[in-house]
Parts: structure tokens; C-alpha cells; sequence
């Protein structure tokens, strides 16, 4: 990399008075000082600052966030970038006090979209290895074999085909499970059926012995596993959500735990997180709550976070912008 290179950067970093804040924006997942440190040791030459230290506000131009404060925006008034970090970027597009200039840009990593194609496999293979009955039996000293499920005879369901979708519907593929896939537009994956459009989903449903819902919240996807599409899934099938809690009729499908339709549900988003003590999924004997892990590395995704406050100040096209009026 030339001297010249370097002072370019210089000037397009630190010459202009941009910045970039990192605010996560709630606790459970990284601290800002972790995440600010790993961009700083990336960008040694980036103005990354924290609202422990922010300095002059008016000097932010891009602001990474998971969960956006109501109060922030409105206290920067040279913002032009909110980088999401981590998945969906529903919460940030309805923001009321994001102005309409502000570009929005999410996060296509490949790490998280690995795990969270991984969390679905382990229960997938949960069942199919009958973990639970054999820790039944355990607990009465029971020797109780049980056959396992057979891969080549078993049918998973990924709803959603995008980024960490396809991973999904790639990794059940390649342990030889019959993968069907299902999103908005026509999409291809090798080895996988893809249906998509409204008509196919529920005709989609009750062939699966797993549905994996790996979609983004928009006005068409929320609720969509409601008390009709629910009712349409195979009896004793096992639904897995990673993808937005609002994809899910939460009472809908309690209705539809009670009546065998799906058999089980593993549940790693809801539509209020923290859950409250009080909801009922909680103590529903055919629900596997997570507190939202199954995705949880950055990983390579930080360079993209670098590389956009880069093109920010070089005024180059950005990485992965949003489409505000899509959702996503």
C-alpha cells in the first residue's frame, strides 16, 4: 500500500470531520468498547469514537447500531449512515427519527449465517436422533432404543432463500435431507426444490417434517405462520424460528401446538425480547425457547462495516444498502 494511498485515506477518514459511532444499543450480545476496539485495530486510521467518549456530535456521519435509541438520531445532525449490525433491518427503516436522506445498510456475513444455519441442524438432528426420548428414559434407568430418523426419508423446509436462507437449505442438502425451499421470487439452489409466491407456501408446508422460517420482517412476511398456515403444516412436524419474531402468530400457534399442528416449535426470536416471565411460551411443554444466540459472531462482517465508512467518505457506492420502501 503506497504513502500516497494512506494519505488519501487520511484525508477522506479524518480531514473531513467524519466519524463513526458505535452504539450496539442493548446488552446480552457485544459491549461498544469490544466492537469500537476490533473496528479501530481494522481501520487504525478511522475517527471511532463511542457515547462514552462521543466528542463533538455533529462529526458522526455513520453510526453502527444493532437497537436503535428513540433520542439518537435527532442528536446527530450530520448523519448519512446507519450500519445495522446483525440481522434484520426492520426497527431501523421504521425509525420516526431517521431523516429520509439517511441511507440505511445492513450486514450479509458469512459466520452468522453458518451458525444460524447450524442451530437449525442441531434440532433438526435433535429429533431425528431422538435426544430427548433417550434423556426421558435416563431419568427412569429405562434401556429404551429407539430407532433414529433417516435423513433420505426426511423432508426439511426452508422458508426464505436469501443469504443465510440458502446456507440453511445447503447444509441440510449436503447431509442428504429431501431440502424444500419457499420465497417471495423464483429462486434456484442446487439439489433443492424452490417453490415460491403465496399459492405454493402452505401446499409447501404439509410435506415437512421441519420447517426452518428464515425470512426478513416486512409488511408480506409478518405473521405469516399464522392460525390458516399453521393449520396447513404436517401434523407432529417440528417448526424452527431464527428469523424474525414477527413472523410468527404467537397465539396462533399455541392454538396450534395444543392440536398436534406443528408437534413442535423451537423459538430463537419472539415478538418481545426479552420474553416476559409471564408469557406463556414459556412454560408450553411443546416450545424450545433460545434468547436469540443463533447467529452470533460478526466475523467477516466487520470489514464491511470498515469498508463503508471508507466508501462514505470517498462518496463511493455503499455495501448492501437497504431499500427503505422493500424493508429490506
Amino acid at each position: 500500500m503506497t504513502e500516497r494511498y494512506w494519505l488519501t485515506k487520511e484525508k477522506q477518514l479524518k480531514g473531513t470531520g467524519m466519524a463513526l459511532l458505535v452504539n450496539i444499543g442493548h446488552d446480552g450480545w457485544y459491549k461498544d468498547d469490544e466492537l469500537a476496539q476490533e473496528l479501530r485495530r481494522q481501520m487504525p486510521e478511522a475517527d471511532i469514537r463511542t457515547l462514552d467518549a462521543p466528542g463533538d456530535l455533529a462529526d458522526i456521519t455513520m453510526l453502527a447500531v444493532s437497537a436503535l435509541a428513540a433520542d439518537l438520531p435527532a442528536k446527530l445532525p450530520n448523519l448519512a449512515l446507519v450500519q445495522k449490525l446483525g440481522a434484520g433491518v426492520e426497527t431501523i427503516i421504521a425509525h420516526p427519527a431517521i431523516a429520509p436522506e439517511v441511507q440505511v445498510a445492513r450486514l450479509k456475513p458469512l459466520e452468522p449465517a453458518r451458525e444460524i444455519a447450524q442451530y437449525c441442524l442441531a434440532y433438526v438432528l435433535h429429533a431425528q436422533r431422538n435426544i430427548a426420548a433417550h434423556a426421558e428414559s435416563q431419568t427412569r434407568a429405562a434401556w429404551e432404543p429407539l430407532a433414529p430418523k433417516q435423513n433420505h426419508k426426511t423432508r426439511v423446509g426452508v422458508l426464505g432463500l436469501g443469504h443465510i436462507g440458502s446456507q440453511t437449505a445447503l447444509l441440510m442438502r449436503d447431509l442428504g435431507f429431501d431440502v424444500l425451499g419457499w420465497s417471495r421470487s423464483a429462486k434456484e439452489i442446487p439439489g433443492v426444490t424452490c417453490h415460491h409466491g403465496s399459492a405454493t407456501l402452505k401446499p409447501m408446508l404439509g410435506q415437512c417434517d421441519y420447517v426452518c422460517a428464515i425470512l426478513p420482517s416486512t409488511a408480506q412476511t409478518r405473521a405469516l405462520i399464522n392460525a390458516e398456515s399453521l393449520a396447513a403444516i404436517k401434523p407432529g412436524a417440528t417448526l424452527i424460528n431464527a428469523g424474525r419474531g414477527d413472523l410468527v402468530d404467537e397465539a396462533a400457534l399455541i392454538a396450534a401446538l395444543d392440536r398436534g399442528t406443528p408437534g413442535h416449535a423451537v423459538l430463537d426470536v419472539l415478538c418481545s425480547e426479552p420474553l416476559p416471565a409471564s408469557d406463556p411460551l414459556w412454560q408450553h411443554p411443546k416450545v424450545t425457547i433460545t434468547p436469540h444466540v443463533s447467529g452470533w459472531h460478526l466475523g467477516d462482517a466487520l470489514g464491511d462495516v470498515t469498508e463503508n465508512f471508507r466508501r462514505l467518505g470517498a462518496k463511493e457506492p455503499l455495501l448492501h444498502l437497504v431499500d427503505r420502501q422493500r424493508g429490506y
